[in-house]
């Protein structure tokens, strides 16, 4: 085992990575700084590649040939620099972890890269075919999920929908005004005794106020009659004060006492002040008052303000539909992990996280590795998003860059320089007009209809499990938050409890707990069992921390990407004003 690892399975690539930076740079401490001039990338004026990148080259995340291919070397090349060319490494890398679910080998080891091979955008020009482009060519983490929000201009079409089931999970397209005064009328806080003036009270009959009253005035009856100075009346909890009455004295802290002409005198020791337990008309809001501003969330909470300020429908925004693609022949559905098959893991986990950011689904649908059924049930989807799983590799079997330049689609993000889930992508459907979806399938299809204006995303998630919620932060919560209507709030930054090792180049994301310290404050917790193929450690988690490239230090602040379940962490599509941040 490498010197200062703790046997977390999760940490071998990391410290490979280190092992094989060291060829270029130095470590101090937890972080990774270059100790050689860069070379100025070609294509992008960035010094991405190492000076001595070349052959004997062996950095797990960045060999020479990118993703397995090199371009050949033309005889003027040749003849000039007779170094032959590095040798060209196996088709099929071999990957440090088996993937858990999809069959794209999304995690690069060792004996070599699993970057995809980028697809021809749908201008038709192409991609740079030369080996030290291929890393480059990836967007940094935070530009990715730029990118991802701003891929669409703004929210869906927005309708008003009934109060209840329909509404929760939606996003209002509008501010929530009162309608009316809240409460609408004084009433009673407490059950006791309406009283006018200072004590001691004459209590009065209650059919004297409200004919229809026996026991005193309920909830729900409306005094006609006010109340006399110096009287009394039982009232009870959210009853409407009478006219007259000047405070609401609690039936522990009254008493009565019967009198010689058959009524009753009701004293307290302490007093009545004037307004003592009668919630005011207006207390809560006045008509007209912004309750809520739009693109706040629907709540159980926001349908129980909506209903007591008199809505009987909310305007919000249509929720995103997204329809779930699973890949692989190796996956299996139920039982054990048997001959050479693996249990799908993303098909089950899927579904409820994206209805948890406010989005329908459709699936998980799975199916063969066959480009033909790939490309058809792309096409003939009517969501609004399409999210596949594996298959964003450029192995023998990963059909999602054939099928999205088959189908024409235009990529905006392919590749990011984060780890897990680099090979992730984002690809518009329907760059040119956003028109109805095609294929044999599309008239069979019996789906939720997507408004013609609005083009057809597809995010391609990596196979393996940790690398595909990876994928599912950096561009579908993105998404899907400005397609619904939600705004994005700052990310909480929260101070690292130990030190966390950095990639090189790429931004980390790490499954992390929160925790109160002895003085209060909250620090994450990194959490073992980190590795892409890995599940253990983000279900225990209450975030992911985002670890800058070479790393990040003990007490350091870094973002956290939380978790919709997770109470302790901050979502960053909270409820503001509306539209996109």
């Amino acid at each position: 085992m490498m010197p200062g690892l703790t046997g977390d399975p999760g940490e071998f690539d990391d410290a490979l990575a280190i092992a094989n930076a060291g060829r270029y740079g130095q470590a101090g401490g937890d972080r990774i700084t270059d100790a050689a001039p860069r070379t100025p990338d070609a294509a992008s004026g960035t010094p991405d590649t190492p000076p001595h990148a070349g052959a004997g080259w062996s950095d797990p995340w960045h060999a020479p040939w990118g993703n397995g291919h090199r371009a050949a070397r033309s005889e003027a090349a040749a003849a000039a620099d007779p170094t032959p060319p590095p040798p060209e490494p196996p088709s099929e890398p071999t990957r440090s972890e088996p993937a858990a679910s999809g069959s794209a080998a999304s995690e690069p080891t060792a004996s070599g890269p699993a970057a995809p091979q980028p697809a021809a955008p749908a201008s038709g020009k192409g991609s740079p075919t030369s080996p030290a482009h291929r890393h480059s060519a990836h967007s940094p983490w935070h530009d990715a999920r730029a990118a991802a929000a701003g891929a669409v201009a703004g929210p869906l079409e927005a309708a008003a929908v009934p109060l209840g089931p329909e509404a929760l999970g939606r996003v209002l397209a509008g501010a929530l005004t009162a309608l009316t005064d809240l409460p609408s009328f004084d009433t009673s806080a407490m059950d006791g005794w309406a009283v006018s003036g200072p004590g001691p009270w004459r209590v009065t009959a209650p059919s004297t106020l409200a004919p229809a009253a026996t026991a005193g005035i309920l909830a729900g009856q409306g005094p006609t009659r006010p109340l006399p100075a110096g009287h009394a009346i039982p009232i009870a909890t959210g009853a409407r004060i009478p006219p007259g009455a000047s405070a609401v004295l609690r039936s522990e802290h009254g008493e009565t006492v019967e009198q010689a002409d058959g009524g009753a005198l009701l004293s307290a020791p302490g007093g009545a002040r004037p307004g003592q337990d009668i919630r005011p008309r207006g207390q809560e809001c006045r008509n007209g008052d912004q309750l809520l501003p739009p693109g706040t969330p629907v709540t159980p909470a926001v349908l129980g303000l909506a209903a007591a300020a008199g809505y009987d429908e909310l305007w919000t925004y249509r929720r995103p539909v997204v329809e779930i693609l699973v890949l692989g022949d190796e996956l299996l559905h139920s039982g054990l992990p048997q001959e050479g098959r693996i249990r799908d893991a993303l098909g089950p986990m899927l579904a409820p996280w994206l209805q948890a950011l406010g989005a329908e689904t459709i699936g998980p649908r799975h199916l063969a590795d066959d480009e033909g059924v790939l490309y058809e049930a792309i096409a003939s989807s009517t969501a609004d998003v399409v999210i596949t799983t594996g298959g964003t590799a450029a192995g023998p079997v990963d059909h999602v860059h054939p099928t999205l330049r088959r189908l024409g689609a235009e990529l905006l993000v392919d590749g990011v320089q984060v780890r897990p889930g680099h090979p992730m992508l984002l690809a518009r459907l329907d760059p040119a007009d956003g028109a109805a979806a095609r294929g044999r399938s599309a008239k069979r299809a019996r789906r939720p209809v997507r408004a013609p204006r609005t083009p057809r995303h597809l995010v391609g998630l990596p196979g393996n499990p940790l690398a595909a919620v990876s994928g599912l932060l950096t561009l579908a919560e993105p998404l899907l938050g400005t397609l619904s209507g939600r705004t994005r709030s700052e990310p909480r930054r929260v101070r690292l409890a130990d030190g966390v090792h950095g990639h090189p180049h790429d931004t980390r994301l790490v499954p992390v707990g929160c925790r109160t310290d002895e003085k209060g404050a909250v620090v994450a917790h990194p959490l073992h069992f980190n590795g892409p193929a890995m599940l253990r450690g983000i279900a225990a988690a209450d975030a992911l921390a985002v670890i800058p490239p070479g790393g990040a230090t003990e007490g350091e602040p870094v973002m956290l990407l939380g978790l919709p379940w997770s109470p302790g962490a901050t979502n960053p599509y909270t409820g503001a004003t509306g539209g996109r941040a």
